[in-house]
């Protein structure tokens, strides 16, 4: 059985729903959902160019599961960027 889910503390939401390649039908790409508390990591580890510590601290969830978190959040914007897939921000 699965550990519940620790509640992250997230300040920001994402502006618009998606980002995609210009110049592609919607229906012709592999989307990837990026989730409000990645958005959020990615905002205070690489916008704000807070500590790991730092940012777990204001997420309220411990540095490993930030790492984690941020970690994920990475992966998905890179293979988005370098595949041509639509990133679906979850709201």
């Amino acid at each position: 059985m699965a550990r519940p889910k620790i509640h992250r503390q997230i300040c920001t939401r994402a502006p618009y729903s998606c980002f995609k390649p210009n110049g592609v039908p919607m229906p012709q790409l592999q989307q990837i959902e990026l989730l409000a508390e990645e958005l959020e990591a990615l905002r205070l580890a690489d916008l704000e160019g807070m500590s790991q510590q730092d940012a777990a601290k204001q997420m309220q969830v411990s540095r490993q599961t930030f790492a984690n978190i941020v970690k994920r959040a990475r992966q998905k914007v890179a293979q988005c960027l370098v595949e041509g897939q639509a990133l679906m921000l979850n709201k």
